[in-house]
C-alpha cells in the first residue's frame, strides 16, 4: 500500500523545522541603554576661612596676675601680637592703671600716645599708650576705647612728655584730654577745621576756607 503522503517517513515528525525557519524566536541582545545623566556633586558648606596672617595670642605674665588681682574684669584683654604685649582696659580706670604701671611696674617712659578710628563702632576710638621699662627692658601697650566726643584724662601729670603727644592726637583725631595744660593743635594751624586722621575726613579734603583766607589761593584739591 503506497505510503500515505500525509504520513511522515520514519524518524521524522510533521513538526520538523525547515532550514531557515524556526518556531521559536531567538533572544535578541538588548540594545545598549544610554548612560544616565551625570549627577552633579553635592555642594557642601565652605569651610571657614583660616586667618592668612598672625593673630593675637593670650599673654600671660606675673604682671598680669597682679593687674587682674587688683582690677578684675576692668582688664578686658591681655594679648601678644607680633611679639608686642598689650592690655585693653576700661576707660574709667585707664589713668589709674597707667599710674600703677609707672610707679609699681617701672614703666617710666611713655614712648607714644596715639589713636585709631573705627567709624562704624559704638566706641569709635582706640586710645593707645606705648610704654617702656628701662629696668626690665620691656615694652607694652595699654589700650582703652572712647566714644566720639568723650574726653580722656590727660597723662601729662604722669609723663610730662605726653604734652605734645596728646596735642597731636587732638590735632589729628579731635580727641579731648581733660586736664591737659594747653590742648591745641600742633601740626595744623590753629584755625584749621577738621581732623585729618579720622575715617570721616576725605583723603584729599582740605579746609578750603583757611587756604583761601590765609594763602590767598583756591585749593587745588
Amino acid at each position: 500500500m503506497p505510503d500515505d503522503p500525509k504520513t511522515p517517513p520514519p524518524g521524522k515528525s510533521g513538526n520538523e523545522e525547515k532550514p531557515g525557519q524556526s518556531g521559536s524566536v531567538e533572544p535578541v541582545p538588548p540594545a545598549d541603554k544610554p548612560a544616565p545623566p551625570a549627577v552633579p556633586p553635592t555642594k557642601t558648606a565652605a569651610a571657614p576661612a583660616k586667618p592668612t596672617g598672625p593673630v593675637p595670642v593670650p599673654w600671660e605674665s606675673p604682671l598680669l596676675e597682679r593687674l587682674w588681682g587688683q582690677y578684675g574684669s576692668g582688664i578686658r584683654e591681655a594679648s601678644t601680637y607680633l611679639g608686642q604685649n598689650y592690655i585693653v582696659v576700661e576707660p574709667l580706670i585707664a589713668h589709674e592703671v597707667l599710674q600703677l604701671l609707672r610707679d609699681r611696674e617701672h614703666f617710666d617712659y611713655c614712648v607714644d600716645v596715639t589713636a585709631a578710628h573705627y567709624l562704624n563702632r559704638e566706641k569709635q576710638f582706640d586710645l593707645i599708650y606705648i610704654l617702656y621699662s628701662f629696668a626690665a627692658n620691656e615694652r607694652m601697650r595699654v589700650k582703652t576705647m572712647i566714644g566720639d566726643g568723650e574726653a580722656a584724662l590727660s597723662v601729662v601729670d604722669l609723663w610730662p612728655t605726653a604734652d605734645w603727644l596728646e596735642r597731636e592726637v587732638f590735632d589729628m583725631f579731635g580727641i579731648q584730654f581733660e586736664g591737659h595744660p594747653d590742648l591745641k593743635r600742633i601740626l595744623l594751624p590753629d584755625g584749621w577745621k577738621g581732623h585729618p586722621l579720622r575715617k570721616d575726613y576725605g583723603i584729599i579734603q582740605q579746609d578750603q576756607e583757611w587756604v583761601k583766607i590765609n594763602l590767598g589761593i583756591e585749593s587745588g584739591q
